[in-house]
């Protein structure tokens, strides 16, 4: 069955964890993966108006270096963020202008969900999403999506010009009743919408999970990498127009290329196996933040939320019973001049636009618990 998007190589390059040097993206090896990216016959290109000096790079190493027909650059507008509507619109000028790209193929509405959602009613943006389609500069219109099945429901109901739906799916979320990557899936088939796949490992934490769920994978398959099977767990869904992997270096970038390259889909015994992973993962309490940044945008005190969270993570998983140990890489981040845990205000700006639903003041509150007493 034809689909929007059922030609496009199933990997595409999400640009939201580019690799950085002294603080500012690192054009040479992002140019490097680019390279390898395209000429593994993959095209599809993610970033996002509202990803750090993501458009800007990827107007460098990929727009002025390579024809425009030889890749689908995608980026989107988060016009929760916007104090007005004119604001909300100039995101796509802006966008255009960083990337020097022209036109985009595929332009997405950002983080649609909870209260987000109002203000791309409010400032009228599938109108203006629309007449700027007409226009040429954007091919296809859609969204990206952090909420319930029901409210996709809704939603995708309310607005059939959408043409595709992007997704958080991984085998972790898959039945997670927050995330809820299955019944949102079901969703989006019911409307006959293809799927762009995003975080299929889900911001790398299914790519170093603890050390029992990595003895599954290892002595299922020693030579395939444990980021591997979140991307075949994603590329093996039908209706997918591609799985984007955030890649932030060159060994990632030649992981993806390799698994993506010679693409088997998952088989019975896979799909039994991710089962015990899940099974196994579940009885670890973890924070599941996938670092995308959102909460520190609006934080009074620049707490260095995701930080804070990964140390949290990693006392969890890898040293509990070792709270010195975690006590001393915590304190890069207070070294570092972030701002610690103790600093939250619990204003929860952070929390109203969580991707993850977090509850991340709580969370902050047992981050001092450990760490800061």
């Amino acid at each position: 069955m034809d689909y929007l998007g059922k030609e496009i190589p199933k990997l595409g390059f999400g640009a939201m964890r580019l690799p950085r040097k002294e603080g500012a993206i690192d054009i040479a090896e992002t140019s490097e993966m680019v390279d390898r990216f395209l000429a593994a016959g993959f095209q599809y290109v993610d970033t996002a108006f509202g990803y750090e000096d993501s458009e800007e790079a990827l107007g460098k190493a990929l727009v002025a270096r390579h024809p425009r027909e030889s890749y689908f650059l995608a980026t989107k507008l988060p016009a929760f963020a916007a104090s007005s509507e004119d604001a909300a619109k100039a995101m796509l000028t802006t966008s255009l202008k960083r990337t020097g790209a022209g036109y985009f193929d595929f332009y997405l509405l950002h983080n649609i969900g909870a209260s987000r959602t109002a203000k791309y009613d409010e400032y009228h943006i599938w109108d203006y999403v629309l007449e700027q389609k007409a226009k040429g500069l954007i091919k296809h219109v859609g969204f990206s999506f952090h909420d319930s099945a029901d409210v996709l429901d809704k939603y995708l109901s309310a607005h059939p010009e959408a043409e595709f739906v992007q997704l958080q799916i991984n085998w972790a979320d898959w039945d997670n009743s927050s995330v809820q990557s299955a019944k949102c899936y079901e969703v989006a088939r019911k409307y006959g919408k293809p799927v762009v796949i995003m975080e299929p490992v889900k911001g790398g934490m299914l790519a170093t999970p603890p050390e029992s769920v990595a003895k599954l994978f290892k002595a299922a398959n020693p030579d395939a990498s444990i980021p591997s099977w979140g991307i075949r767990f994603a590329a093996s869904l039908e209706g997918v127009i591609t799985v984007l992997s955030g890649m932030s270096n060159i060994a990632q970038m030649d992981d993806n290329i390799k698994t993506m390259k010679a693409f088997q889909p998952l088989t019975k015994d896979d799909y039994s196996l991710l089962e015990k992973a899940r099974k196994e993962l579940e009885v670890i309490p973890q924070i599941p933040c996938t670092g995308c940044q959102y909460c520190t945008k609006g934080c009074p005190q620049h707490v260095a939320i995701p930080d804070i969270f990964a140390a949290v993570n990693n006392y969890r998983l890898y040293m509990h019973g070792n709270k010195e140990q975690a006590k001393a890489n915590y304190g890069w981040i207070k070294n570092g001049l972030k701002g610690p845990a103790s600093n939250c205000i619990q204003c929860g700006a952070c929390e109203a636009v969580c991707p993850q639903k977090i509850q991340i003041v709580k969370e902050l509150e047992d981050a001092v618990e450990i760490f800061e007493k």
